[in-house]
């Protein structure tokens, strides 16, 4: 026993294995009576002194209450009877329901308890409902079977109920384990549910109809969500032993229906998913408690709930708790209206997907009539109201594909019933209901149709001027300007997409020019769903209010468009020309048709990098998005006019443009933010591309075609795992293009390259993938340039995996030429080109040289002659030194002196430059580069071992080995320096003097 005191406050495990061991020890027949009042006299008074505020007294309490809480579980009543009272009265002065620990707050909870079961006599209470023996089977043939006595509520209490005797510490027990079911933490809450559950078990009808009432009054609004989490576990366990008679159902269900609904907003984010999710709970232990002749007149009210939290809630845990509750009741109860329908379609699985529960399984239900207008009432009631626009955006959508459940319901109840809110005092409701207005509408439309007759005589009159006011009600009450006005500016322009989409016959309405200065000033906002909104109306709205009956839109209107959008297209804010670049790739052929080269003139210029909007690249990027649209609209035609269509006169412009914006590496604090530019750009010439092949091919010449195919290799062995990704499938794309592309360089060697079964399941953003099918294109003349000049990008990389994946095939290719001298020198003569391309580009320089390193550490370019000026080792030590000359990148310059380094290998004139550039390195006024240059001379002086003489070896390693090169002192590095090149046998570099 002494042990097992030591161990009750240390940690969780020793802990509980002490409290098991001790109460299994006092209940022994030959100790309990000399030690148990010893112990609990102990227990008792560590109740007393223990300090919860600490650590220490912390594990005490846990260990003491765990020990008292297992002794009154395992002891005998008749033993422990006489100590109750005692312990139970310690217990409640300790006021231990202060404690911060939840630990110690559920031990309590678990004492209390067990303590009250003490008090009570253990019995089986005749008043308990007992649903008896279930068959499965029967319940699915609608036949439900009972045991003898089973089902049956209404059993009578007999004398032994009537004369129980209930202790006065009950009230105090059952009072705090209802404070318990109250309690913040949850593992608190629900061993007060079990103890209501196993308490109430014990006491007569009367009083335990007393505490089902306690019980039900936690479910008030005045409460806690806390409360109704805990009030929810508890009339699921009284539910789960029998102990919540049927007539108490009619005031149970209610309130599991309101719990299933509860949703507390709190700002910008709600509570209550807990709830829920115990509702859910509550209505799968009453499919198994209930008869179902007991339940059957709630079925239709809980069968709603359930379905509707299954496929409506906005947490996965509730959706799927609900869908089993659903589930259970069908097996159990089997009275469920369609039930086995529903559960082969709305299982617990596909309610995972939420846009699929919205979109789909919502959809399927409301086919059923019994769930119709309850799916629908709901969305209108609740769902476009949540405080998460996600959900009044899937709310809205799933109520546009319900339309058709209920066509006349929607147009005379729920659009009626919707206007009201579009102006309210809350926001997400307003929200929610104009987008819900835009959606039915839209639905309405298309069931109008289908009949034959206009939506107006679908809607009465008042619901189609309290549409067309809904936009000049909000302007008036500035509810654009107020918090939460980017909401109001999405859903108008929602509503403007769908009013003229549905054809609303608001033309020449003053209206009108509201909705356009609403757009207009949406393009400008700097939220890309605002401008989304705003774009994603322009086609319609222009095309059916602003266009003839015979196709040509109003030349006033067109001439004040098109002047406004282009001139807000060289606004110096990004935003603007983001949302007019936008707006004007969105703009519908009538508009363009006459003015194509105007509008594509003012798009390319904004694609174009400038030096004073250098960082616009999210503008270039929809501008690049607005050229393609523009050219999608518009059509091609070969002889074509252009100003109405893409020709043979405006076809090299748009390439041209294109192409251009393949260029863009522009870098700032967020990275490569030229990626987006030439994501954009790749994606608009396979589209424009496709779209020409498909029409007339004789656009493409092969200059263009062979560009086109050069930049997408190029992207494809890059180092952005998106763009090599992007890049790849639309390369595999348009080189199996249906009809074929005319025109493709070497397109039978390509094809055999990359064979179509193969491209078909390439990962393209795989390193292993990518790079060793792309290298083999170094082999074909045409490719060589832009696949090399990819791949050094790579190859120089920092991502482990880029490089060695990049350099492995690389490396392989140049193997390949080991044997073909001519080919080999080819090869370096194409590298060289690109050196000189990309002089002083540090985005290509610097890894190019890296890649030089890598390659002369490979000892794969022995064989490159020295004998002339012109020699390939001669080309490389002048365009290092041109590149690292007045550099100040210690990176530059480090990269340098390893190239410098790798061709030390090389005899001649080229050793010769390598060292006394090398030697000036020595004497940099950055210490990290002369330290790090000495330390790469010394690796390549032990590696080629015939750069220096062997009587002057040992002298050198010395010099270069115990040099402080990182030192301040340069007189003194300087010194040392020319001791080296004395005895290199080269010539001292001199110190120039700035004048």
């Amino acid at each position: 026993m002494a042990i097992c005191k030591n161990y009750l406050s240390v940690n969780d495990k020793s802990r509980d294995a002490a409290a098991y061991l001790m109460s299994k020890f006092l209940t022994r027949p030959d100790v309990k009576q000399d030690l148990l009042p010893q112990c609990l006299d102990w227990m008792m008074q560590t109740l007393k002194t223990a300090d919860y505020n600490n650590v220490q007294g912390r594990s005490q309490l846990c260990g003491v209450l765990s020990s008292l809480a297992l002794l009154f579980q395992h002891g005998k009543r008749e033993d422990l009877l006489q100590f109750a009272p005692t312990v139970l009265k310690v217990v409640l002065e300790a006021d231990l329901e202060k404690c911060e620990s939840c630990v110690i707050r559920k031990l309590l909870g678990k004492l209390i308890q067990r303590l009250g079961l003490t008090f009570l006599k253990f019995r089986v209470t005749a008043w308990r409902y007992n649903r008896g023996n279930r068959s499965l089977a029967a319940n699915l043939g609608g036949v439900s079977t009972t045991s003898n006595g089973g089902g049956n509520s209404e059993l009578t209490v007999g004398e032994e109920d009537e004369d129980i005797d209930v202790p006065e510490e009950m009230e105090d027990i059952i009072e705090h384990l209802l404070v318990h079911l109250k309690d913040k933490e949850t593992i608190v809450r629900w061993t007060a549910a079990k103890g209501i559950g196993r308490v109430t078990g014990q006491l007569p009808k009367e009083l335990a109809d007393d505490v089902v009432g306690s019980v039900l009054d936690l479910f008030s609004f005045q409460e806690t969500d806390g409360a109704w989490h805990g009030g929810c576990l508890a009339l699921a366990e009284l539910g789960r032993r029998g102990l919540l008679l049927p007539e108490r159902l009619k005031d149970v269900v209610p309130v599991i229906m309101k719990a299933l609904m509860y949703d507390e907003k709190r700002g910008n984010f709600s509570v209550g998913a807990h709830v829920r999710d115990a509702a859910c709970y509550v209505c799968w232990a009453f499919a198994r408690a209930y008869e179902p002749s007991d339940i059957v007149c709630y079925v239709d009210q809980i069968a709603n709930y359930l379905i509707i939290v299954s496929v409506f809630d906005r947490e996965v845990n509730v959706r799927r708790a609900a869908a089993a509750a659903f589930q259970e009741n069908v097996g159990r109860q089997g009275t469920f209206p369609h039930g086995i329908d529903i559960l082969t379609t709305v299982d617990y699985f596909a309610v995972g997907n939420r846009p699929r529960c919205y979109l789909e399984l919502s959809v399927y239900i409301a086919n059923f009539k019994e769930y119709t207008l309850g799916v629908i009432d709901h969305l209108t009631d609740v769902k476009i109201a949540h405080w998460d626009s996600v959900i009044r955006e899937l709310s809205s959508k799933a109520l546009h594909r319900l339309t058709a459940c209920a066509p006349d319901y929607m147009a005379t109840t729920v659009l009626p019933k919707l206007l009201p809110l579009t102006t309210g005092l809350d926001l997400f409701q307003r929200h929610g209901a104009i987008l819900a207005i835009a959606e039915i509408l839209h639905a309405l439309y298309d069931i109008s149709k289908s009949r034959g007759v206009e939506l107006v005589k679908l809607l009465n009159d008042d619901t189609v001027e309290g549409i067309q006011d809904i936009s000049k009600k909000l302007q008036d009450l500035k509810m654009f300007k107020r918090h939460g006005g980017e909401y109001m500016r999405t859903s108008v322009c929602c509503l403007i997409e769908k009013c003229a989409l549905s054809k609303m016959p608001f033309h020449k309405k003053p209206v009108l020019e509201l909705w356009q200065s609403l757009i207009d000033e949406c393009l400008t906002k700097i939220e890309p769903e605002i401008q989304a909104a705003a774009v994603s109306a322009i086609p319609p709205f222009f095309s059916e209010y602003y266009t003839k009956p015979d196709g040509s839109v109003y030349e006033d209107i067109q001439e004040s468009i098109l002047s406004h959008y282009l001139t807000e297209l060289k606004s110096s804010n990004q935003a603007t020309r983001q949302g007019h670049s936008l707006a004007i790739g969105a703009l519908p052929e009538a508009v363009l048709k006459g003015q194509l080269s105007r509008v594509m003139s003012g798009v390319i210029a904004v694609s174009k990098i400038t030096e004073k909007e250098e960082k616009m690249a999210e503008a270039r990027r929809d501008a690049v998005k607005a050229l393609s649209n523009i050219c999608t609209t518009v059509g091609v035609s070969f002889d074509g006019n252009p100003e109405e269509v893409i020709c043979s006169r405006n076809v090299d412009v748009v390439y041209q443009a294109l192409l251009q914006a393949m260029r863009d590496y522009t870098l700032d604090s967020r990275g490569d933010i030229g990626a987006w530019v030439r994501e954009a750009s790749m994606q608009a010439l396979h589209d424009i591309t496709s779209r020409i092949v498909k029409i007339d091919s004789q656009l493409l010449s092969p200059d263009i075609v062979r560009r086109v195919f050069c930049c997408l290799i190029q992207q494809a062995v890059e180092k952005i795992d998106r763009t090599r990704r992007h890049a790849g499938v639309l390369f595999s794309n348009l080189l199996y293009h249906k009809p074929g592309i005319p025109h493709i360089p070497q397109e039978e060697e390509v094809k055999a390259i990359f064979p179509e079964s193969l491209v078909k399941v390439t990962n393209w953003a795989a390193e292993a993938d990518t790079y060793p099918m792309f290298s083999k294109l170094l082999a074909l003349p045409q490719y060589t340039y832009s696949v090399l000049l990819g791949l050094v990008v790579s190859v120089g990389g920092l991502t482990e995996s880029l490089v060695k994946f990049s350099s492995a095939s690389l490396q392989d290719y140049i193997k390949s030429l080991l044997h073909n001298k001519t080919a080999l020198e080819g090869f370096m003569k194409v590298l060289l080109t690109i050196f000189k391309d990309h002089q002083r580009d540090d985005r290509v320089s610097l890894p190019l040289m890296k890649t030089l390193d890598h390659m002369l550490s490979w000892g794969l370019l022995e064989n490159l002659s020295t004998d002339n000026e012109e020699s390939v080792p001669n080309q490389i030590i002048e365009l290092i030194k041109t590149e690292v000359h007045k550099s100040g990148s210690p990176q530059k310059l480090m990269a340098g002196a390893d190239v410098y380094c790798g061709l030390l290998q090389f005899h001649g004139a080229p050793r010769t430059k390598c060292l006394t550039h090398l030697m000036i390195l020595l004497c940099h006024k950055y210490p990290r580069v002369r330290k790090t240059t000495s330390d790469k001379l010394y690796e390549a002086l032990l590696t080629y071992e015939d750069v220096v003489s062997e009587e002057n070896t040992t002298e050198i390693m010395t010099v270069l080995s115990e040099t402080s090169w990182d030192a301040l002192d340069m007189a003194d590095i300087r010194d040392k320096r020319n001791t080296l090149c004395d005895l290199l046998g080269i010539k001292r570099p001199v110190f120039l003097k700035k004048t």
